[in-house]
């Protein structure tokens, strides 16, 4: 029989106020020079994977989520959570809480996945389930809300 460790790190759901310093991050960037960041989707088996390449020194900020998800960090980075930055090293898989909006900071070229269970066979369903800020999305903007 397998044993499954459970992951050492959980990102809850966020506070008013923590999310409140994501936006307000947020609206100080849009005033730097963007950086164009592509998304990647993956249709399979009732689950939705979406996948961002960030490159190192970067700084993104995410849509506030509102399903559970997992996320999937290959690279160095630091994200913000709801106690703060939390420094993410090398391969991480992180059961990812319903009500987050997040900033990460590519300490190294960087991947993002978020994997969620869904019913959605197009992407623009696939959005609508896990966010209401659909103008924030990359897939959905000329410019994206990342700093260099």
């Amino acid at each position: 029989m397998t044993d499954l460790a459970p992951s050492r790190v959980h990102i809850v759901p966020m506070s008013p106020a923590a999310i409140d310093r994501v936006r307000q991050l947020e609206s100080f960037a849009l005033a730097l020079p963007q950086v164009s960041i592509g998304t990647d989707h993956v249709f399979h088996a009732g689950v939705y994977a979406r996948t961002i390449k960030v490159p190192a020194g970067v700084m993104i900020t995410g849509v506030l989520i509102k399903i559970p998800t997992l996320l999937i960090v290959q690279g160095d980075a630091i994200v913000h959570v709801e106690d703060g930055p939390l420094e993410l090293r090398g391969y991480n898989v992180l059961p990812a809480g319903a009500g987050r909006k997040q900033a990460f900071v590519a300490l190294t070229d960087t991947q993002l996945t978020m994997i969620f269970a869904t019913d959605a066979l197009d992407v623009d369903t696939a959005e609508r389930a896990f966010t209401d800020e659909l103008d924030k999305l990359m897939t959905r903007r000329e410019r994206a809300t990342c700093q260099a």
